[in-house]
């Protein structure tokens, strides 16, 4: 079952659990079928690859490469900023009213779902 995650691909987050607490990254990726994202510079492990034969574009390099493992969702938390200092906070929603435009030229009101962050009300 895949959950509704709030935190988006791009976000700056900063880790709140593990080993890795208080590092601020950027999310690389979200997945939201295993509920974890992938942090920029954050949860890097050490990954073994073996040397394939296969010439052209399809032929891979050897050895030990560092890159970032996934880490779960409610480990993190949305940075934003208040004041001039980045501050941790967690994520509402809000319906705003929008103005479309149909394909013929006339337009009409509508409603649209915002991501907010709650501490200082503003959408993200």
């Amino acid at each position: 079952m895949a959950a509704n995650l709030t935190i988006k691909k791009g976000d700056v987050v900063r880790v709140i659990a593990g080993k890795d607490k208080g590092a601020e990254g950027k999310v690389i990726a979200v997945l939201p079928e295993h509920n974890r994202v992938i942090v920029e510079g954050v949860n890097r492990v050490k990954r073994h690859t073996k040397l394939t034969q296969a010439g052209g574009r399809g032929g891979t390099t050897g050895g030990i490469i560092t890159q970032e493992a996934a880490i779960d969702a409610s480990n993190v938390a949305l940075v934003v900023e208040v004041d001039g200092k980045k501050v941790t906070t967690r994520i509402g929603a809000k319906r705003v009213e929008v103005t479309k435009t149909r394909t013929d030229g006339t337009t009409y009101t509508s409603h649209r779902s915002v991501r907010v962050a709650t501490k200082t009300g503003k959408e993200i």
